[in-house]
């Protein structure tokens, strides 16, 4: 493995931890916008050619190595389209000094012309309609697939666009392993339950587990947000607000019965207790373990480690009861965002336009090779994408796809992956799981005060 191998694999398995936990202090409300509504406040206007004058704009990104490919691919493109607006780059550091310096610029009024943030909860934590552009009017808003609003909305108005690709939520599985057999993917749980006997029965894992890397044992909870959400549409809403709780709730609890019935069933290798995540990845590529719940940034990393056995690694979403509701969870790309105190916002929302493109996204693809499909409608990923990211792409394509509920609630207990591998290894049901999940998250809504948890 190469030096530049070795920088891409360490950096993607940081993008995959820190895309489980992408979750922080938040608005006390979880948006719940699914299109582009009308917005009633007036608009400042939008450049749609060229300013006469030069103007100079400023792009404040994180200092991530894909970040930094993909903002200079995205700003390079831009200005050779619109030569009199120039944009100068400033970089942040990422995690929490990062929010700091985005929070503390945007309460002093000192921040960039544009920025690049976080979806989601984290988002929802800037206090949008109080410091943010409101864009829903916006003709490129049309552009953005559905989807992705409840990441950046609040107030039933849309504050940001997509910058760079998502992310599937799932199951990866070993192709070769699946024709060698014979088997199909699977639409139901109960069709995922025969192939895993069928896997079991040639002597292959059929669930590959890596509790050994704690946050790992997650995915069958958190990527089955999709199908919870197909049982109760309000789950987002009411969770947030105490009035849904994963013990209680139809197709909540599933995700843990999942996780407990791979132990139950025998599903997870031997040594499951011990084995790492990229131990994990291993095993899923060379067709030792037919299944793998994890997150789709993860094939970056089998590139890197097995290149000739990453074309082998498909995905799809955690099936549920009913084949013609099949869909998959997906964890949103970042926004880039416009702050009210801008001097430029026409010519800031003729850039935010340009990366709501085709054109935008072919700029950063050209950068950076798509690891996810890009949330922009219209958008072809190149020939030479991963089948894993096609895969995913198609989800979204189809319209059979929602954002994990991190991203359109600030709750998430930070005992769930203690309680996933507890539940995982044989140590507690599903049923005692998911009580012991609405307890902790109570104690996290407690401490950020959210209206309603006091009772």
């Amino acid at each position: 493995m190469n030096k530049y191998q070795m920088l891409f694999k360490v950096f993607s398995m940081l993008c995959l931890v820190s895309l489980l936990w992408a979750c922080g202090p938040a608005a006390t409300q979880a948006p719940a916008v699914t299109q582009p509504p009308a917005a009633t406040q007036a608009q400042a206007p939008t450049a749609t050619t060229a300013p006469a004058e030069p103007v100079s704009l400023t792009y404040l990104v994180d200092d991530g190595p894909t970040t930094t490919a993909q903002t200079k691919a995205l700003v390079d493109a831009f200005m050779q389209k619109y030569p009199n607006i120039k944009i100068t780059v400033d970089t942040r550091p990422g995690g929490s000094d990062g929010d700091n310096i985005v929070k503390t610029r945007l309460a002093t009024g000192e921040m960039a012309d544009v920025f690049y943030y976080n979806s989601g909860s984290l988002f929802q934590a800037l206090h949008p309609a109080d410091t943010l552009v409101d864009l829903t009017n916006e003709a490129f808003i049309a552009n953005i697939v559905d989807s992705y609003f409840p990441t950046v909305s609040a107030n039933g108005k849309v504050y940001g666009v997509p910058t760079g690709t998502a992310t599937g939520g799932g199951i990866m599985y070993n192709k070769k392993v699946y024709a060698q057999l014979g088997l199909s993917v699977p639409k139901t749980w109960a069709e995922f339950e025969a192939n895993n006997d069928k896997i079991k029965a040639a002597g292959i894992t059929p669930v590959i587990a890596t509790f050994g890397d704690t946050w790992t044992s997650q995915l069958f909870v958190l990527a089955d947000y999709y199908n919870v959400e197909v049982a109760n549409p309000n789950f987002a809403a009411d969770y947030t607000n105490n009035k849904a709780k994963y013990a209680t709730s139809p197709g909540a609890l599933n995700g843990f019965a999942y996780l407990r019935e791979g132990f139950d069933k025998g599903w997870y290798q031997q040594d499951a207790a011990t084995t790492k995540f990229e131990q994990g990845l291993g095993l899923l590529a060379e067709g030792k373990g037919a299944h793998y719940p994890m997150l789709t940034f993860a094939v970056g990393i089998i590139q890197a480690s097995y290149p000739d056995k990453v074309n082998d690694i498909g995905f799809f979403g955690i099936p549920g009861n009913d084949p013609a509701k099949a869909g998959a969870t997906i964890w949103m790309a970042p926004g880039t965002y416009i702050p009210k105190t801008s001097q430029h916002i026409a010519e800031a929302k003729l850039f935010l336009g340009f990366i709501a493109s085709a054109e935008g996204a072919d700029a950063i693809s050209s950068a950076v090779p798509p690891t996810g499909p890009y949330l922009i409608k219209g958008v072809k990923l190149p020939d030479t994408v991963l089948p894993s990211v096609k895969d995913t792409a198609a989800y979204i394509d189809a319209g059979k796809s929602g954002p994990a509920l991190e991203f359109v609630s600030p709750i998430k207990g930070p005992a769930l992956e203690q309680i996933c591998v507890a539940v995982g290894s044989g140590q507690m049901t599903a049923a005692d799981a998911a009580k012991a999940y609405d307890e902790d998250v109570k104690k996290q809504a407690l401490q950020l005060g959210l209206p309603g948890w006091d009772k």
